[in-house]
């Protein structure tokens, strides 16, 4: 499996299109980085086909039903990445998938799930406060959309060419700022960089404030400039609320970057139920950087991790629930029928 210094991927599957669809953008981001790819699929019995998964199931409670459906899901997710040119590994997972991931995510680079609203492993990873994988994971977690609030399905580009970032002075700001930077580097992108500014009570935002917020901005952004001179990097200082700022930038960026700290800010958009905010309204990929993979690995290793890498790794066979599983790969027939779902402009 995984090692310190040799992490991989993990995108998660329920077998619902959405997830299918977060296979898609995991395995070519992974082709792209140069990263190998896992594939998890979570059920807990006896109520795994009416909260987890989308498989055909013939016996409620049935273990070897459920994990037969499992190995049919990520039969069908490898078939996703092998069209990306991805050879993927796989595992299941029982029991509760939160506090699961939780520990896998020491020994991952990222996490990928796709949100279709309400139910699958989405809701159950993003729903609430508790046990939001956004603020208690390890590594950074990216949330792919399946459709726009109307319902029309997105489409995915396999070039990444421009990231926003939300960005404001906390620890978990500034470390979304550096991911962001790092990621727009490594895809040659433009990156925007967003600061909102509270609106006063009047409603009105005095120019003695955004003129005060376009500085602290220049300031953050200095050592960024300092070690990616040739990135291209647009600044905007918007007034308003953070969401609608991040939310507008989905619908002309390829990801949005924000961190996760519970409380306030840009940092505070992403826990509670997913029917609000950013991960309800973005049309892109949103790359959360969690609360605890800045606070809880800063505390083991008295530093902010400066990668994913950092973070110490636990042996999977300490983590209960988790079962390494070799899984045949579908057919091509089958991978060009999901992608014909997954995306209009396949």
């Amino acid at each position: 499996m995984t090692t310190k210094n040799d992490k991989a991927i993990l995108v998660g599957v329920d077998g619902s299109d959405a997830s299918f669809k977060a296979t898609w953008w995991a395995a070519n981001y992974a082709k792209h980085a140069g990263l190998t790819l896992q594939i998890v699929c979570a059920y807990s019995l006896p109520s795994y086909a009416a909260v987890s998964f989308d498989a055909t199931y013939t016996a409620m409670g049935d273990d070897a039903v459920a994990h037969s459906d499992a190995e049919e899901i990520l039969s069908k997710a490898k078939a996703i990445a092998d069209q990306q040119g991805v050879s993927a590994e796989t595992l299941i997972v029982t029991g509760d998938p939160s506090s699961v991931f939780v520990e896998l995510s020491r020994n991952y680079n990222l996490i990928v799930i796709g949100n279709r609203g309400k139910g699958g492993l989405a809701e159950r990873l993003l729903g609430t406060t508790s046990s939001s994988l956004p603020a208690y994971a390890y590594c950074p977690i990216v949330v792919v959309p399946y459709t726009d609030d109307d319902g029309t399905v997105m489409h995915l580009n396999n070039t990444i060419t421009r990231v926003a970032v939300g960005s404001d002075e906390s620890k978990w700001g500034l470390k979304a700022l550096e991911i962001a930077a790092a990621f727009a580097h490594a895809w040659g992108a433009k990156l925007t960089v967003i600061s909102a500014v509270p609106a006063l009570r009047n409603g009105r935002t005095e120019e003695g404030v955004l003129d005060s917020y376009k500085d602290d901005l220049d300031t953050r952004l200095e050592p960024i400039v300092k070690q990616y001179p040739e990135l291209e990097i647009d600044k905007s200082v918007v007034p308003g609320s953070a969401v609608d700022a991040l939310t507008a930038a989905s619908k002309e960026n390829d990801v949005v970057v924000v961190g996760s700290r519970g409380r306030g800010g840009f940092t505070g958009l992403l826990l509670g139920s997913i029917s609000q905010g950013l991960l309800q309204h973005s049309v892109s990929p949103v790359y959360v950087v969690p609360r605890k993979y800045v606070e809880a690995a800063e505390t083991e290793l008295a530093k902010v991790p400066a990668s994913p890498a950092d973070v110490p790794t636990v042996p999977v066979e300490k983590i209960e629930g988790v079962e390494p599983v070799a899984v045949p790969t579908a057919g091509e027939s089958v991978a060009e029928q999901v992608s014909e779902k997954i995306d209009p402009e396949h």
